[in-house]
């Protein structure tokens, strides 16, 4: 054994021990990343991603297998709606219920483009298919506004599931992901990811490459289609996934994706350029065909 299998052998008994001891996930994660970028001095294999901070973790053994500037706290944009489609569930409220967009769904901060006018309705459940393929805005807002309480006390128990959750990096001011002041960390949203995969319907309606809904005028249907391209590239075994863009958050995408038979968790915040995230999920995944977890972390 080598001296840096011995290191890695080493690092992965710290991190299990560390687990058994009861050391929450992602500090744990945190921690072998650190040991692990010490131990391998910057001599891990690199990966050429435009994304300034990158996450990918083994989401069966909670292993960090690769990981580029993942600290800073960044704006999250509709990364946001994962947060959303859980609290809604997790309220129980009544899928089948009709729901109306209002004037107080329309985007003011930002005037985004949205397929739904003012007094479209559908089931809450169409309302959060719309979110989550399409990232529709105002579904997000009418998501938040008909919660018990309003869209206050919606956007208060956002923060309470992520406080939760251990997303101690994290602050929601909206259910959309328009308001620059919803920010989190690569480490906060793996957990995001790893928490929303355990919802079935969150992941089949995140992987649905399109739907239509008849909420056009007069009932017309109108088709919201995945702003993820790759959940219907072959090649490819999305289990969830969300998109995200501000500006001031750049281009962003989460997925949990089964690659060499092993579910990964990838986070990819702040790339440039439209394509930009899908060709550095794709760079992620040639990665990991290649070293098929050969080295731990990754640093560029």
């Amino acid at each position: 054994m080598n001296h840096m299998t011995r290191s890695t052998f080493r690092l992965g008994v710290v991190f299990t021990l560390l687990c058994i001891v009861g050391l929450p996930t992602a500090q744990a994660a945190r921690h072998h990343r650190h040991h692990s970028s010490a131990a391998l001095s910057g001599k891990a294999a690199k990966m050429a991603v435009t994304a300034s901070t990158v996450l990918v973790i083994d989401q069966t053994t909670h292993q960090v297998v690769y990981s580029k500037n993942p600290d800073p706290v960044h704006p999250i944009a509709s990364i946001t709606k994962l947060m959303t489609a859980m609290v809604v569930l997790k309220s129980g409220q009544n899928l089948k219920e009709q729901l109306t967009v209002t004037q107080e769904d329309v985007d003011t901060l930002r005037f985004s483009h949205s397929h739904l006018r003012v007094g479209a309705h559908a089931s809450r459940l169409d309302f959060l298919r719309m979110a989550l393929i399409a990232s529709e805005n105002r579904a997000a807002s009418a998501l938040g506004r008909s919660y018990p309480g309003g869209i206050r006390a919606f956007v208060a128990r956002m923060n309470e599931e992520a406080a939760q959750l251990g997303m101690k990096n994290t602050h929601f001011e909206d259910s959309s992901g328009l308001n620059s002041e919803n920010v989190s960390t690569a480490h906060d949203l793996a957990i995001l990811v790893g928490a929303a995969s355990k919802y079935p319907l969150i992941r089949e309606i995140t992987t649905t490459a399109a739907v239509e809904e008849p909420v056009g005028f007069r009932g017309r249907r109108i088709t919201f289609r995945n702003t993820n391209p790759l959940v219907s590239k072959r090649g490819w075994e999305i289990g969830l996934s969300k998109t995200g863009f501000i500006n001031e958050s750049g281009q962003c995408l989460v997925m949990q994706a089964t690659i060499n038979s092993h579910p990964m968790v990838i986070v990819l915040l702040n790339a440039h350029g439209h394509h930009a995230r899908f060709n550095d999920a794709t760079r992620v995944r040639k990665w990991l065909e290649a070293h098929n977890h050969q080295v731990t972390v990754g640093q560029l």
